[in-house]
């Protein structure tokens, strides 16, 4: 075969076991390789040897043209010995946001012959960014008929690090009359609730301070801190009280801006001012704020931007429902989007060469295809195909990537060139669909013999010619 997988190198790599069906007429065998580092690496770090784990020797190397034909803005592959190299920043918050594991599909080229090579490189999160508050201080009305064990909402830190490294623990500086109790949104997310420990006397003090500390996992840890002052209000007999604790909707994509997608009610037994609600995002980042909205007065929600399911799959949301009489009650709103075909599937050429002989043996690569379709499930599934009759056909590779291959016999005699129409299309309803045309030129081979136009002359010759006279033209043709 050539080409091989290879054992444990520099970055951490792994085996992939994988199996293939091998034809007659395909000896090529497509292979996956998985490194692992961290992010921010420096430009020029060694991933790994892509030679030495491919089989292939360095001499090789010019011959076979090794390169890179995915994610070549942030890697690149050395001409001389052949190792995997950081070309570019790497940030793995950019890269990938907070999906728990980040990985960058390479696709490799090498030729002569021709193969794709599938390398994964696993991006581990380091921890370079601290949690953050959105405020430096935060006033809190908490009434003095507040109960014991009574919890109120505090703002949440946000931490732009995954797993480990992202936010773990809060806590809050000692203090008489609260404590605080950490808690987790669906998404595994946590927010930090403030308790009421013993009974408050607006009299006695009218005002606490107090400071909560946000914590991440990392080594070393990284941590910040706000202050928070409670406002110990006269008494309001009754708070505002959700008819749900939590609230879910599913909405599709690309919903039009300013849709409704639900409306959250609360209800306060108290008259007149102390009576009158109004609802406000909580413990909600920038980035949500600007895809919501909430009307203060009724509780509905509202699109204020795009959604994009390749974007982001589902939100939680904190409201708040503050009565006249600063009273508090808190909700959640779990929000899932719904994938539509929205994206038409991408394919992507790679081939040694524009020519093939007309003698090529049936099952000759001609040329290799990758397909990419952003959306999931059926609206991603995609199938690639040809238009129109030609000695040529597709066979699927692996699950996104296929090979053009000669299917009957090439004449350059009778047909020089063709162009070739390949068309992929996925299975949403309705399909998209896209089209790659590429232009094959058959090179002639010697398997014509000369043939004369007639197979036998009759020639009658006056007598008497002088020498060097002629007496006759045979013609012959090779096609």
């Amino acid at each position: 075969m050539g080409d091989r997988l290879g054992q444990k190198g520099p970055a951490g790599r792994r085996r992939m076991p994988f199996l293939f069906l091998l034809s007659l007429f395909s000896p090529v065998l497509s292979e996956q390789i998985s490194y692992t580092i961290p992010e921010e690496l420096a430009m020029g770090s060694l991933v790994g040897n892509l030679a030495k784990d491919l089989g292939l020797g360095v001499r090789d190397l010019p011959t076979r043209n090794l390169r890179i034909s995915a994610q070549k803005k942030f890697f690149t592959v050395s001409t001389e010995n052949g190792d995997l190299l950081v070309s570019d920043r790497i940030d793995r918050e950019q890269v990938c946001g907070k999906k728990s594991t980040c990985v960058l599909e390479l696709e490799m080229v090498a030729e002569k012959p021709l193969n794709f090579f599938h390398i994964s490189v696993v991006i581990q999160d380091v921890n370079d960014n601290p949690p953050t508050f959105s405020r430096n201080i935060t006033e809190l009305e908490i009434s003095e008929l507040a109960l014991t064990g009574a919890t109120f909402s505090l703002e949440s830190a946000q931490d732009s690090d995954v797993g480990v490294n992202s936010l773990q623990q809060y806590y809050l500086n000692p203090n008489p009359h609260f404590s605080l109790i950490q808690k987790e949104n669906p998404d595994g997310s946590r927010y930090p609730e403030l308790v009421v420990k013993t009974p408050l006397d607006r009299e006695e003090q009218s005002y606490h301070h107090l400071v909560l500390t946000a914590v991440d996992g990392g080594d070393p840890s990284r941590s910040c801190t706000t202050q928070i002052r409670v406002v110990v209000a006269d008494a309001n007999d009754n708070p505002p009280v959700f008819t749900q604790d939590v609230y879910r909707a599913s909405v599709r994509e690309n919903l039009p801006v300013g849709s409704s997608v639900l409306s959250v009610m609360a209800t306060d037994l108290d008259e007149g001012v102390n009576a009158e609600i109004t609802y406000a995002f909580i413990n909600i980042g920038n980035v949500v704020r600007q895809l919501f909205k909430l009307d203060s007065k009724t509780g509905e929600l509202t699109t204020g931007g795009e959604l994009d399911f390749e974007e982001r799959e589902s939100y939680t949301i904190g409201v708040e429902a503050k009565d006249g009489g600063r009273h508090t009650a808190h909700c959640k709103i779990q929000i899932d989007i719904l994938d539509e075909n929205d994206n038409a599937p991408e394919v992507t050429l790679d081939s040694e060469s524009k020519h093939i002989q007309e003698d090529a043996e049936l099952g000759t690569v001609v040329a290799l295809i990758k397909t990419h379709d952003l959306d999931s499930g059926f609206n991603g599934e995609v199938f690639c195909q040809l238009k129109g009759k030609f000695p040529f056909k597709i066979v699927q590779d692996t699950k996104n990537t296929y090979k053009l291959i000669t299917d009957g016999a090439l004449d350059r005699e009778q047909t020089p060139e063709y162009n070739i129409t390949i068309t992929v299309t996925d299975r949403g309803k309705p399909p998209l669909s896209s089209n790659r045309t590429v232009t094959l030129n058959i090179i002639d081979v010697n398997d014509n013999a000369p043939v004369f136009e007639q197979a036998f002359y009759l020639i009658h010759v006056a007598e008497n010619n002088p020498p060097g006279a002629s007496i006759a033209q045979v013609s012959a043709s090779d096609p």
